[in-house]
């Protein structure tokens, strides 16, 4: 008879970063940072931010991914929405990530409810089996107060989903938004 042993738990990583992120993709322009098209109607923001792990420390070979609905709260289907990308992927460079897309709109979630703009996000960093779940929320929604899934977060973990106006950026609302993957200010995670 004969016995096999479970192979033992790895983390992934380092990654090999070809073909994960723009400046590696020569054959689709449209994977990057920036969502916005020649097209786009509503206003141009930016979500600025930084990976830390634990100790505080910039995670430098994380890969942060965005997807989200667009000022009408219309998630892009394909073929339909020319007029806004709705999907990005940036790495982290000394832990900074940034995003230049669109507030999205509210979007009615399955059971019909009305959910508050927001931005959902993966982040695959060294040391990660699996990639990680989180949401970005913005300060001063009043739908916040009413989200379903922002509603089952505890709320002294809440905080660390809400991304803070810091100003602008040539005329573009800049907000910003820290991810920390461990510690005192760990951002609240979702299973997939």
């Amino acid at each position: 008879m004969t016995q096999f042993s479970l192979t033992p738990s790895q983390t992934v990583g380092p990654f090999f970063a070809y073909a994960l992120t723009p400046a590696d993709y020569q054959f689709s322009p449209l994977v990057g940072n920036d969502l916005v098209t020649a097209d786009t109607e509503e206003t141009p923001i930016r979500i600025q931010g930084k990976v830390l792990d634990g100790e505080g420390a910039p995670v430098t070979d994380a890969m942060i991914e965005i997807w989200q609905a667009d000022g009408n709260g219309i998630y892009a289907q394909p073929g339909s929405n020319k007029k806004f990308l709705g999907f990005g992927r940036c790495e982290t460079k000394d832990g900074v990530f940034s995003f230049r897309t669109v507030r999205p709109g509210p979007a009615t979630g399955p059971d019909g409810r009305q959910m508050a703009p927001h931005i959902n996000v993966g982040i695959f960093a060294r040391g990660l089996l699996l990639r990680l779940f989180t949401r970005i929320y913005f300060n001063g929604e009043p739908l916040n107060e009413t989200d379903p899934i922002l509603s089952l977060v505890p709320q002294e973990a809440r905080r660390t989903l809400i991304a803070r106006r810091s100003g602008d950026s040539s005329g573009e609302p800049v907000y910003i938004f820290d991810i920390h993957l461990q510690g005192e200010n760990e951002t609240a995670f979702f299973e997939a």
